[in-house]
């Protein structure tokens, strides 16, 4: 634990860019999973098809590889970065890997909390002359984010601790601090239990918000 304490200033950057990780991936994963629902139930079989085999590809795919292919395949092979310099360059890669990833588990979520939604509404919107994105937009969407927050605290949670596995993408947050700390000989055990406890003091409050939030959100229903 004394390691922890003489290197707090460099622990607190550590989970502090962790923190600034998950919240940009959270936003790119919400926002592309969201397109991805729709197309999964758009009435046009390409889009259809296209998002079910980009669903179940990313879901089946290790996200390790997935942060491996933006760390090399796209920065390294294809020479297209972000910005010259390292630490951002990995800092976004690590975004779209992540985003890529979990973008997959909220369209699922997303289109559960479509399902759930009587179809009738549906047929109604169609009749007063609304088209599929204006429905889905003014209708449906609203109502399916109502009853999928659970599930989107759970997707948020996941994020928060796959955000250590993106020390393979060269970007330093908290598991890159623990592992060079580790690396200089500092004691094992008290980092581990202290990294831990980190990501419990990260991830127990966003459980519980959403779990109350989402009780909320059903009695207003």
């Amino acid at each position: 634990m004394d390691a922890l304490l003489s290197n707090l200033p460099q622990v607190l950057d550590g989970f502090w860019s962790t923190i600034r990780l998950t919240v940009m991936s959270a936003i790119c994963s919400l926002i592309l999973g969201t397109v991805l629902a729709t197309m999964r139930v758009a009435p046009t079989p390409v889009l259809r098809g296209a998002g079910t085999f980009y669903v179940n590809a990313l879901r089946n795919t290790p996200l390790t590889l997935v942060l491996l292919f933006c760390s090399l395949g796209i920065s390294n092979v294809l020479q297209l970065n972000f910005s010259d310099e390292p630490s951002m360059n990995g800092y976004w890669f690590a975004i779209l890997g992540l985003s890529a990833y979990t973008s997959a588990f909220v369209c699922e979520a997303i289109r559960s909390g479509i399902n759930t939604v009587p179809l009738g509404q549906a047929e109604a919107a169609r009749a007063v002359g609304l088209t599929f994105l204006q429905s889905l937009r003014l209708i449906i969407l609203p109502q399916a984010f109502r009853r999928v927050v659970g599930p989107l605290g759970s997707v948020l949670v996941a994020l928060t601790k796959n955000t250590t596995v993106v020390i393979v993408a060269g970007y330093t947050e908290a598991a890159f601090v623990m592992n060079e700390m580790i690396y200089e000989g500092s004691g094992t055990v008290g980092i581990f239990l202290g990294f831990a406890l980190g990501f419990v003091i990260l991830t127990l409050p966003t459980g519980f918000f959403f779990t109350w939030l989402a009780k909320r959100l059903a009695v207003g229903q």
